[in-house]
């Protein structure tokens, strides 16, 4: 049972027709009470202004509530049972090596909506939600790579993808699918990091300013987590437009889940950003192929970003294409971070080559430790 989108949803409502109640209660004693004409229409005043507060509360959270219910019914893919906890897999396509696609923090596998059904043309896709993100249950700390990277395999296990299987990962995900290679090296044909996070970055000083790692107050994470559930972002169309760059039905989707958000399923995940770096660091791959998907450092400047921060993340950027012998990488002319939604044209070319190289059905790349601007 959802217990913070439908069962606190109905304790609400509940206690807002309760209040409401005794509202009237008090409001109809004050008929035959003694006390002055002035008092009693203060008083009048307030028990009215709090009986319309409480039940707009409580009419906010449980249409949100129904709303959401409403809005999720139509998850693409299925639930599985992983350690006692549900977890989303949404497979397309027919083909082996199964690609893998991994979200970056705060994101579902919707992400990935607008490309996979291309990239599901050429073999078959994969995308999951982590722990506590879109469909699937939250489970407890700690949220570190290793512990995503077992959770995914267990996932895979129980939906019956063996492998071998690709792995791609955006932001954060970069790691998690490093450690998942480094786990289980013997199922994984290949890796793909789309402008992914690299373990120590939290400690390069030129990006610790973008790296807010402390603990954030448990008041602010309450006060967040309430606005959520008494479903103010809805009102003010929070959960009416997705990200551009998907399809219409994947953006409202992803909408309504950003509506469904669980604050303490990302926190956890950041809050360990050390732990999993530490977990990571030191993984190389041999000759695993490697396909390295960048933002443009010119586009990320004319975002407004300092000169050192740019330098710093293409230095990190070129060094995942050094992990294995058969690295390569590609900077995604115009596209910020998110290049899955800003230049899909590219993911939707190169990935599906990636794919054909692995197996043997399109020529290698004759350009390994090499950049290119695309």
């Amino acid at each position: 049972m959802d217990f913070l989108y439908v069962v606190l949803p109905a304790l609400i409502a509940l206690a807002g027709i309760l209040v409401a109640w005794l509202v009237i209660r008090r409001y109809r004693s004050l008929r035959t009470s003694s006390h002055s004409t002035a008092r009693k229409t203060f008083e009048r005043l307030a028990l009215s202004s709090i009986a319309i507060v409480a039940l707009a509360l409580a009419a906010s959270s449980a249409i949100n509530a129904i709303l959401l219910h409403h809005a999720r019914a139509a998850m693409p893919g299925r639930l599985y049972l992983v350690d006692g906890h549900r977890m989303r897999l949404d497979c397309t396509g027919q083909g082996s090596p199964t690609l893998v696609l991994d979200a970056g923090l705060g994101n579902d596998g919707l992400v990935w909506s607008g490309v996979q059904p291309v990239l599901a043309q050429t073999t078959r896709v994969c995308s999951y939600d982590r722990a506590g993100m879109g469909w699937s249950d939250p489970v407890p700390p700690p949220r570190d790579a290793d512990h995503i990277a077992d959770q995914l395999h267990s996932l895979l296990a129980a939906a019956g993808v063996s492998g071998p299987i690709v792995l791609m990962g955006h932001s954060i995900a970069g790691m998690y699918i490093r450690a998942y290679a480094a786990r289980y090296p013997a199922q994984v044909a290949g890796l793909i990091f789309v402008d992914a996070s690299t373990p120590w970055q939290n400690r390069d000083p030129a990006l610790q300013s973008e790296m807010h790692l402390s603990h954030p107050p448990r008041l602010r994470i309450a006060l967040v987590q309430a606005t959520l559930v008494l479903g103010f972002p809805r009102w003010s169309g929070g959960c009416s437009h997705g990200p551009s760059g998907l399809p219409p039905a994947g953006a409202k989707l992803a909408a309504e889940n950003r509506c469904h958000l669980l604050v303490l399923s990302p926190v956890g995940e950041m809050l360990v950003f050390d732990q999993s770096g530490a977990e990571t660091v030191h993984t190389t791959f041999g000759d695993l192929p490697i396909l390295v998907l960048s933002s443009d450092p010119a586009r990320t400047l004319a975002d407004h970003q300092p000169q050192a921060m740019v330098d710093a993340w293409e230095r990190m950027q070129a060094n995942l294409a050094r992990l294995s012998t058969r690295g390569r990488r590609i900077i995604a002319k115009g596209s910020p971070h998110y290049i899955q939604l800003v230049r899909p044209d590219l993911i939707e070319r190169e990935v599906p080559l990636f794919i054909e190289q692995i197996r043997g059905t399109a020529p290698q790349p004759s350009n390994y430790g090499s950049t290119t601007v695309e």
